[in-house]
This record gives structure tokens, sequence and C-alpha cells, in this order.
């Protein structure tokens, strides 16, 4: 029977927690926000007789180590390179992002194109404008809140199942979407000491993600086939709801062989609301390589 297994390894600046499961050419899978690796248990079965699944908890989140800094996606990106290079010895892989993993992946595809066989991106925009177009047309008041320095954790200890469970019920296509069992699991390691000032520091650094992506990259396109994945229902959060197109328009900008598809039955939590359509689609799409 087919396992998870844990295990951490000691980077240059963070110490990352990762699963892994299954054989096969390698798989990274890149969390969302605010999830674990935990957010890929349904799907890493489905797809473990044919590849090596690795998921780690990015820097800062799940069980990995919680630095004061380092919180710009090419720092992350540099710390998943590191893991899959330096620590496991991969010099190709296939790589997922959701969320928050998405800009990491992006950014480390940008920076290893030659390691980066194929790229996923699920439920995420890449460029600020349409990022920004989007949050015009649904607000999303966590953006804000979260880039505040200080309130957020003030406000938030002691209180993290509260604040993070309200994301759980309003972002899927049902209230549960995200199961009890899931959100104890994504509560207790965001409520570890430090977990939640990491969890905003995500948000605090975007302005910066921004700016460092057009120092580096310019009008560079990615290198690699892409595949993007939106939810297809309505959801409380509204902005996460149906951005198909606008996934479509936003790697288009940046990649020259795109393929998208709307995954229906899932608002933004796609992983755990449809894990074998989404199985699915990682299966065919790396299976062409």
């Amino acid at each position: 029977m087919t396992e998870f297994k844990h295990d951490y390894a000691r980077l240059e600046e963070v110490t990352l927690h990762y699963v892994t499961m299954g054989e096969g050419e390698p798989v990274v899978l890149l969390q969302g926000w605010p999830q674990t690796w935990y957010e890929w248990r349904l799907v890493m079965p489905l797809m473990a007789a044919k590849f090596q699944l690795i998921a780690p908890d990015l820097r800062g989140l799940g069980d990995s180590s919680r630095p004061l800094s380092g919180y710009e996606k090419k720092s992350i990106a540099m710390d998943i390179w590191q893991l899959m290079h330096d620590h496991l010895g991969h010099q190709k892989f296939h790589l997922v992002g959701h969320d928050v993993g998405g800009p990491v992946a992006y950014r480390l595809a940008m920076d290893q194109p030659d390691a980066v066989r194929r790229l996923v991106l699920v439920d995420v925009l890449i460029r600020n404008d349409l990022q920004l177009r989007e949050l015009r047309a649904a607000p999303r008041w966590h953006h804000g809140f979260n880039q505040i320095i200080d309130l957020p954790e003030a406000l938030t200890a002691g209180r993290e199942e509260i604040f993070l469970s309200w994301f759980y019920r309003a972002g899927g296509a049902r209230p549960d979407a995200i199961t009890p069992e899931a959100q104890k699991e994504y509560v207790r390691a965001y409520s570890q000491p430090g977990g939640m000032r990491a969890a905003f520091n995500y948000y605090r650094v975007m302005p910066q993600d921004q700016r460092d992506n057009i120092e580096s990259f310019g009008d560079a396109k990615l290198s690699m086939p892409v595949l993007t994945l939106a939810g297809g229902a309505h959801s409380g959060r509204g902005a996460h709801s149906q951005r198909g197109d606008l996934m479509q328009q936003s790697l288009e900008r940046v990649s020259d062989n795109v393929t998208s598809f709307v995954v229906e039955g899932a608002g933004h939590w796609i992983p755990e609301e449809q894990p074998g359509v989404v199985a699915e689609h990682l299966n065919t799409f790396f299976g062409e390589s």
C-alpha cells in the first residue's frame, strides 16, 4: 500500500517539511493559503502509480521553519530549487502551484527553465494588472488587511480558528468544501508560534514580488508547456469564482503554450473539492512529456 512519507530538508535559510509518495518522474505540488501540503492528500494517491509526488510546506507554513524574513517569491522559489536539486538530487521535474504556490511556481519556472519540464497553475493569476482588475470587480478585504503591519497578528492571536475558518467556508463551491478534519489540521499548523506572522508576510511582500519579476524577466516568457485549472463554481469570495478567462489572459502574457480548463463543481479549493478531476488533468498533462 502506498503511504505518505514525511521528511525534512535543512537548506541554506530554512528547514522544509515535505511529504513524498509514489515512484516515477518527480512532480512538485505547492500549496495555497491558508493551507499546507495537506491540501494535496487526496490527489497524491491518484498519481502515485505514475509519478513521485513531492509536497513541501512552504517557508513559514505548515511544519516548515518560520524565519522572520525571506517571504519574497524569489526566495521561496530558491527554497524549492534547493529542496529538489540540492537535497533530493533531481535535475528535472514537473511543477504545480495553487494560490500563493502559483507565483512561487512561476518564479521557479522562470529562474530554472531547463529544470521545470511542465508547469501547472491552479486558480491564481500571475500578472499584477489582471489581479487589480479582478479585485476591482469583486474586492477581497483580506488583501489589504493581511498587509497591515502587526495588527493582523494582534487581532487573530488565540482566534486563528475563527479567522481561518471563514476562508474555508467562503472559498469553495460549498461551505463544507474543506472537511472539519482538514480545517483542524490547517488551524493546528497556523496556530504555531510565528505561524500567522508568516502567513501575513506572504501578502506583505506582494508589491516587492511584482517589482522583482519585472526587474528579473521584463517581457520574457515561460519556455515550457503550461496548464491552468480554474474553479467553475461561484464562491462566497466572489473574486475567486469563475476566473478561467482571466487565468487564460494572465498566462498568455507570459507563455505561448497554454492549455486552460475550468473545473466544474469547485470554487477556489480545487484539489480538495475535485481531487479526481485534478489528478486526471495532471496525469494526462505530465504524461505527454
